[in-house]
C-alpha cells in the first residue's frame, strides 16, 4: 500500500515557475514508476510526466517537454515536478500517481497507475 500526498500548488503569473512536490509512505517506494497526471475544468485528466524507479528514464508529454522536469529522490520517498515558463493552459488540478508493474508503451494511461494523491491546485494566470 502507497499514500501519496501532493503539495506546492499555487497561483502564479504566466512565465513562472511552480515545483511540486509528492510525498509517498511506503517502503516499496523505489521500485514503483512514479507519474504526473492534470486534469482541468471540464476535460479528462491527462498524462504529464513520468520517471522509472531509478530515475534513469523519464517521459513527458509533447506540451511540457523543455518546460518541465520531473525527478525523485528514493532516499526521501518523494518525486518532484519542476515547472518553468508556466502557461494559463497548464492551469489544472496535477496529480501525482504510482504504478506497481508497468510498459513503456501504456505508462501514458491512467489505469496503469495503482496509486493516486488527492492533488493540488495549479493556476496561471495570464
Amino acid at each position: 500500500q502507497v499514500q501519496l500526498v501532493e503539495s506546492g500548488g499555487g497561483l502564479v503569473q504566466a512565465g513562472g515557475s511552480l515545483r511540486l512536490s509528492c510525498a509517498a509512505s511506503g517502503r516499496t517506494f523505489s521500485t514503483y514508476l512514479m507519474g504526473w497526471f492534470r486534469q482541468a475544468p471540464g476535460k479528462e485528466r491527462e498524462f504529464v510526466t513520468a520517471i522509472s524507479w531509478s530515475g534513469s528514464s523519464t517521459y513527458y508529454t509533447d506540451s511540457v517537454k523543455g518546460r518541465f522536469t520531473i525527478s525523485r529522490d528514493n532516499a526521501k520517498n518523494t518525486m518532484y515536478l519542476q515547472m518553468n515558463s508556466l502557461k494559463p493552459e497548464d492551469t489544472a488540478v496535477y496529480y501525482c500517481a504510482a504504478a506497481r508493474e508497468w510498459s513503456r508503451s501504456s505508462l501514458y494511461r491512467r489505469d496503469e497507475y495503482d496509486y493516486w494523491g488527492q492533488g493540488t491546485q495549479v493556476t496561471v494566470s495570464s
